[in-house]
Protein backbone atom coordinates (compact mmCIF):
# COMPACT_ATOMS: atom_id res chain seq x y z
CA UNK A 1 0.00 0.00 0.00
CA UNK A 2 1.20 3.68 -0.89
CA UNK A 3 0.51 6.23 1.36
CA UNK A 4 -0.50 9.46 -0.16
CA UNK A 5 -1.02 13.06 1.66
CA UNK A 6 -3.25 15.03 -0.24
CA UNK A 7 -2.88 19.31 1.44
CA UNK A 8 -5.87 21.11 0.18
CA UNK A 9 -9.32 20.01 0.49
CA UNK A 10 -10.27 22.09 -2.33
CA UNK A 11 -12.57 20.78 -5.21
CA UNK A 12 -9.24 19.67 -6.97
CA UNK A 13 -7.90 18.47 -3.89
CA UNK A 14 -11.04 16.42 -3.02
CA UNK A 15 -11.42 14.86 -6.85
CA UNK A 16 -7.63 14.10 -6.63
CA UNK A 17 -7.90 12.08 -3.42
CA UNK A 18 -11.07 10.68 -5.18
CA UNK A 19 -8.91 9.18 -7.94
CA UNK A 20 -6.24 8.21 -5.50
CA UNK A 21 -8.60 6.07 -3.97
CA UNK A 22 -10.11 4.36 -6.74
CA UNK A 23 -6.44 2.65 -7.14
CA UNK A 24 -7.03 -0.42 -4.36
CA UNK A 25 -3.01 0.10 -3.59
CA UNK A 26 -3.60 3.41 -2.38
CA UNK A 27 -4.47 4.82 1.22
CA UNK A 28 -4.85 8.40 0.89
CA UNK A 29 -5.13 11.09 3.01
CA UNK A 30 -6.21 14.77 2.94
CA UNK A 31 -6.25 17.91 5.14
CA UNK A 32 -6.40 21.32 4.63
CA UNK A 33 -6.21 24.70 6.48
CA UNK A 34 -9.63 23.98 7.92
CA UNK A 35 -11.45 20.61 9.43
CA UNK A 36 -13.43 19.29 6.91
CA UNK A 37 -16.00 16.82 7.04
CA UNK A 38 -14.77 14.44 4.55
CA UNK A 39 -13.21 10.90 4.00
CA UNK A 40 -9.78 10.18 5.90
CA UNK A 41 -9.12 13.97 6.79
CA UNK A 42 -6.62 14.20 9.13
CA UNK A 43 -3.95 16.33 10.80
CA UNK A 44 -1.19 18.26 8.34
CA UNK A 45 0.70 17.22 11.22
CA UNK A 46 0.26 13.16 10.06
CA UNK A 47 0.08 14.73 6.62
CA UNK A 48 3.54 15.66 6.25
CA UNK A 49 4.73 12.34 7.63
CA UNK A 50 3.86 10.55 4.83
CA UNK A 51 6.22 9.71 1.88
CA UNK A 52 4.01 10.81 -0.91
CA UNK A 53 2.57 14.34 -0.83
CA UNK A 54 -0.04 16.08 -3.33
CA UNK A 55 -0.33 19.38 -3.01
CA UNK A 56 -3.29 21.43 -4.36
CA UNK A 57 -2.66 24.38 -3.05
CA UNK A 58 -3.83 28.13 -4.80
CA UNK A 59 -1.11 29.45 -6.53
CA UNK A 60 -0.53 32.37 -4.97
CA UNK A 61 -1.03 30.92 -1.74
CA UNK A 62 1.91 28.05 -1.88
CA UNK A 63 4.95 30.53 -1.27
CA UNK A 64 3.92 31.52 1.85
CA UNK A 65 1.81 28.44 3.06
CA UNK A 66 5.33 26.59 2.62
CA UNK A 67 7.42 28.75 4.46
CA UNK A 68 5.09 28.89 7.13
CA UNK A 69 4.14 25.18 7.85
CA UNK A 70 6.02 23.00 4.97
CA UNK A 71 8.67 21.05 7.13
CA UNK A 72 11.42 18.80 4.54
CA UNK A 73 12.14 14.95 5.31
CA UNK A 74 12.68 12.97 1.79
CA UNK A 75 8.95 13.66 1.22
CA UNK A 76 7.89 12.97 -3.42
CA UNK A 77 6.30 16.09 -3.95
CA UNK A 78 3.38 16.47 -6.67
CA UNK A 79 2.57 19.77 -7.17
CA UNK A 80 -1.28 20.13 -8.74
CA UNK A 81 -1.95 23.77 -8.97
CA UNK A 82 -1.46 26.28 -11.91
CA UNK A 83 -0.41 29.28 -11.78
CA UNK A 84 2.72 32.10 -11.80
CA UNK A 85 2.92 34.17 -8.51
CA UNK A 86 1.28 37.87 -8.86
CA UNK A 87 3.79 39.15 -6.70
CA UNK A 88 6.88 38.04 -8.41
CA UNK A 89 6.74 36.62 -11.67
CA UNK A 90 7.60 33.16 -10.15
CA UNK A 91 6.90 30.15 -11.45
CA UNK A 92 6.08 27.00 -8.84
CA UNK A 93 8.75 25.14 -9.57
CA UNK A 94 10.91 27.88 -8.31
CA UNK A 95 9.55 28.55 -5.53
CA UNK A 96 9.26 24.47 -4.42
CA UNK A 97 12.76 24.17 -5.45
CA UNK A 98 13.52 26.40 -2.31
CA UNK A 99 12.05 23.70 -0.05
CA UNK A 100 12.01 20.30 -1.89
CA UNK A 101 15.08 18.83 -3.93
CA UNK A 102 14.35 18.84 -7.79
CA UNK A 103 14.73 15.06 -8.12
CA UNK A 104 11.47 14.97 -5.49
CA UNK A 105 9.26 17.08 -7.03
CA UNK A 106 6.55 16.11 -9.82
CA UNK A 107 3.78 18.63 -11.62
CA UNK A 108 0.47 17.46 -12.99
CA UNK A 109 -0.85 18.84 -16.27
CA UNK A 110 -3.46 18.42 -18.84
CA UNK A 111 -7.32 18.47 -18.96
CA UNK A 112 -8.92 18.24 -15.98
CA UNK A 113 -12.23 19.39 -14.47
CA UNK A 114 -12.52 18.62 -10.50
CA UNK A 115 -16.35 17.75 -11.28
CA UNK A 116 -15.74 15.37 -13.65
CA UNK A 117 -12.78 13.11 -12.30
CA UNK A 118 -15.25 12.99 -9.35
CA UNK A 119 -17.53 11.52 -12.11
CA UNK A 120 -15.03 8.95 -12.81
CA UNK A 121 -15.21 10.71 -16.21
CA UNK A 122 -12.28 9.47 -18.50
CA UNK A 123 -9.07 11.77 -18.88
CA UNK A 124 -5.55 12.06 -19.36
CA UNK A 125 -3.02 14.02 -17.60
CA UNK A 126 0.78 14.74 -17.86
CA UNK A 127 3.58 13.66 -14.77
CA UNK A 128 5.93 16.26 -15.07
CA UNK A 129 10.00 15.95 -13.64
CA UNK A 130 13.06 15.45 -13.84
CA UNK A 131 13.72 12.41 -12.60
CA UNK A 132 11.70 9.94 -14.65
CA UNK A 133 11.41 7.27 -12.28
CA UNK A 134 9.56 9.61 -9.82
CA UNK A 135 6.89 10.58 -12.84
CA UNK A 136 6.52 7.17 -13.27
CA UNK A 137 6.08 6.54 -9.74
CA UNK A 138 3.29 9.30 -9.76
CA UNK A 139 1.24 8.04 -12.50
CA UNK A 140 0.96 4.87 -10.88
CA UNK A 141 -1.16 6.07 -8.19
CA UNK A 142 -3.99 6.93 -10.79
CA UNK A 143 -7.32 5.50 -11.79
CA UNK A 144 -7.54 3.26 -14.78
CA UNK A 145 -10.19 5.99 -15.81
CA UNK A 146 -7.28 8.57 -15.84
CA UNK A 147 -4.20 7.58 -18.55
CA UNK A 148 -1.20 9.45 -17.75
CA UNK A 149 1.78 10.44 -19.52
CA UNK A 150 5.15 11.39 -18.20
CA UNK A 151 7.50 13.86 -19.67
CA UNK A 152 10.40 15.96 -18.12
CA UNK A 153 9.56 19.44 -19.82
CA UNK A 154 8.55 20.71 -16.42
CA UNK A 155 8.87 24.50 -17.61
CA UNK A 156 6.65 24.28 -20.59
CA UNK A 157 4.02 22.09 -18.31
CA UNK A 158 4.09 25.31 -15.92
CA UNK A 159 3.44 27.72 -18.83
CA UNK A 160 0.73 25.65 -19.99
CA UNK A 161 -0.89 25.40 -17.47
CA UNK A 162 -0.80 28.75 -16.02
CA UNK A 163 -1.00 30.75 -19.00
CA UNK A 164 -3.88 29.39 -20.32
CA UNK A 165 -6.18 30.29 -17.26
CA UNK A 166 -5.47 33.84 -18.89
CA UNK A 167 -6.53 32.79 -22.16
CA UNK A 168 -9.69 31.13 -20.56
CA UNK A 169 -10.85 34.77 -18.80
CA UNK A 170 -9.92 36.31 -22.64
CA UNK A 171 -12.35 33.29 -24.07
CA UNK A 172 -15.18 33.99 -21.59
CA UNK A 173 -15.15 38.15 -22.32
CA UNK A 174 -15.43 37.06 -26.32
CA UNK A 175 -18.41 34.95 -25.61
CA UNK A 176 -19.91 37.02 -22.97
CA UNK A 177 -19.80 40.02 -25.79
CA UNK A 178 -21.45 37.48 -27.99
CA UNK A 179 -18.53 38.23 -30.82
CA UNK A 180 -19.94 34.22 -32.20
CA UNK A 181 -17.53 30.67 -32.80
CA UNK A 182 -15.36 32.81 -35.05
CA UNK A 183 -13.88 34.80 -32.63
CA UNK A 184 -13.52 31.93 -29.90
CA UNK A 185 -11.83 29.91 -32.40
CA UNK A 186 -9.51 32.90 -33.45
CA UNK A 187 -8.83 34.21 -29.82
CA UNK A 188 -7.97 30.39 -28.66
CA UNK A 189 -5.56 29.64 -31.48
CA UNK A 190 -3.49 32.72 -30.84
CA UNK A 191 -3.55 32.19 -27.84
CA UNK A 192 -1.91 28.76 -28.28
CA UNK A 193 0.71 30.70 -30.26
CA UNK A 194 1.10 33.77 -27.62
CA UNK A 195 1.41 30.60 -25.15
CA UNK A 196 3.90 28.77 -27.09
CA UNK A 197 5.93 32.32 -27.62
CA UNK A 198 6.27 32.80 -24.54
CA UNK A 199 7.07 29.32 -23.30
CA UNK A 200 10.01 29.01 -25.65
CA UNK A 201 11.50 32.12 -24.16
CA UNK A 202 12.18 29.83 -21.03
CA UNK A 203 13.45 26.83 -23.16
CA UNK A 204 10.10 25.12 -22.86
CA UNK A 205 9.91 22.35 -25.77
CA UNK A 206 7.64 22.61 -28.61
CA UNK A 207 5.54 19.19 -28.25
CA UNK A 208 4.26 20.02 -24.92
CA UNK A 209 2.24 22.96 -26.19
CA UNK A 210 0.97 20.76 -28.62
CA UNK A 211 -0.03 18.27 -26.22
CA UNK A 212 -2.19 17.50 -23.27
CA UNK A 213 -0.66 20.01 -21.42
CA UNK A 214 -0.82 22.59 -23.99
CA UNK A 215 -3.92 22.37 -26.23
CA UNK A 216 -5.48 20.05 -24.46
CA UNK A 217 -6.11 21.90 -21.05
CA UNK A 218 -6.33 25.19 -23.27
CA UNK A 219 -9.22 23.67 -25.32
CA UNK A 220 -10.76 23.03 -22.13
CA UNK A 221 -10.56 25.50 -20.23
CA UNK A 222 -10.93 28.52 -23.11
CA UNK A 223 -14.18 26.90 -24.10
CA UNK A 224 -16.89 25.84 -20.69
CA UNK A 225 -18.52 27.62 -18.46
CA UNK A 226 -17.38 24.66 -16.12
CA UNK A 227 -14.06 26.71 -16.18
CA UNK A 228 -14.06 28.72 -13.15
CA UNK A 229 -11.65 31.69 -15.49
CA UNK A 230 -13.32 31.02 -18.39
CA UNK A 231 -16.46 32.54 -15.93
CA UNK A 232 -14.38 35.40 -14.83
CA UNK A 233 -14.28 36.46 -18.63
CA UNK A 234 -18.00 36.02 -18.42
CA UNK A 235 -18.48 38.53 -15.77
CA UNK A 236 -15.53 40.85 -16.96
CA UNK A 237 -17.74 41.08 -19.85
CA UNK A 238 -20.92 42.16 -18.18
CA UNK A 239 -19.08 45.20 -16.69
CA UNK A 240 -18.84 43.52 -13.02
CA UNK A 241 -15.65 44.06 -10.89
CA UNK A 242 -13.10 41.48 -9.85
CA UNK A 243 -14.93 41.58 -6.36
CA UNK A 244 -17.89 40.78 -7.43
CA UNK A 245 -16.87 38.26 -9.82
CA UNK A 246 -15.18 36.29 -6.85
CA UNK A 247 -17.76 36.59 -4.20
CA UNK A 248 -20.40 35.21 -7.08
CA UNK A 249 -17.54 31.83 -8.23
CA UNK A 250 -16.60 31.47 -4.15
CA UNK A 251 -13.52 30.30 -5.23
CA UNK A 252 -10.30 30.97 -6.46
CA UNK A 253 -9.56 31.66 -10.23
CA UNK A 254 -6.07 31.57 -10.70
CA UNK A 255 -5.71 32.93 -14.27
CA UNK A 256 -6.25 36.89 -12.12
CA UNK A 257 -3.30 36.69 -10.20
CA UNK A 258 -1.52 34.85 -13.54
CA UNK A 259 -2.62 37.84 -15.50
CA UNK A 260 -0.64 40.52 -12.99
CA UNK A 261 2.40 37.69 -12.97
CA UNK A 262 2.48 38.05 -16.97
CA UNK A 263 2.40 41.77 -16.82
CA UNK A 264 4.93 42.26 -14.42
CA UNK A 265 7.26 39.16 -17.04
CA UNK A 266 6.48 40.99 -20.08
CA UNK A 267 7.56 44.31 -19.06
CA UNK A 268 10.85 42.97 -17.18
CA UNK A 269 11.65 40.95 -19.88
CA UNK A 270 10.26 42.76 -22.95
CA UNK A 271 7.94 39.99 -24.02
CA UNK A 272 5.24 40.81 -26.62
CA UNK A 273 2.15 39.04 -25.03
CA UNK A 274 -0.81 40.89 -26.69
CA UNK A 275 -3.86 38.92 -25.08
CA UNK A 276 -2.32 38.44 -21.72
CA UNK A 277 -1.58 42.54 -21.55
CA UNK A 278 -5.40 43.34 -22.85
CA UNK A 279 -6.72 40.69 -19.93
CA UNK A 280 -4.15 42.61 -17.25
CA UNK A 281 -5.90 45.69 -18.70
CA UNK A 282 -9.70 44.84 -18.48
CA UNK A 283 -8.73 43.59 -15.01
CA UNK A 284 -7.48 47.23 -14.40
CA UNK A 285 -10.67 48.79 -15.53
CA UNK A 286 -9.94 48.80 -18.99
CA UNK A 287 -13.77 48.11 -21.23
CA UNK A 288 -14.02 45.35 -22.89
CA UNK A 289 -14.73 46.15 -26.46
CA UNK A 290 -11.82 48.99 -25.94
CA UNK A 291 -9.51 45.63 -25.46
CA UNK A 292 -11.17 44.39 -29.34
CA UNK A 293 -10.59 46.63 -31.24
CA UNK A 294 -6.73 46.86 -29.79
CA UNK A 295 -6.49 43.72 -30.24
CA UNK A 296 -7.81 43.72 -33.72
CA UNK A 297 -5.91 46.72 -34.91
CA UNK A 298 -2.55 46.57 -33.39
Amino acid sequence: MKKIGVIGAGKWGQALAFAFRQNPENEVYITSRTKRDIENFVSLEEVLKLEYLVMAIPAQQVACWLDDHFTYHDQKVLVAAKGIEASSGRFLNEIFVKHVPEACLAYLSGPSFAAEVMQSLPTALVINSTDEQLAMAFAEFFPAFIRTYVSADVVGAEVSGSYKNVIAIAAGITQGLKLGNNASASLISRGLVEMHRFGKHYGAEDDTFLGLSGAGDLFLTASSTMSRNFRVGLGLAAGKSQTEILEELGEVAEGIGTAYALNIIAAERGIYLPIAAEVYAILEGKEPLKSLNDLLTR
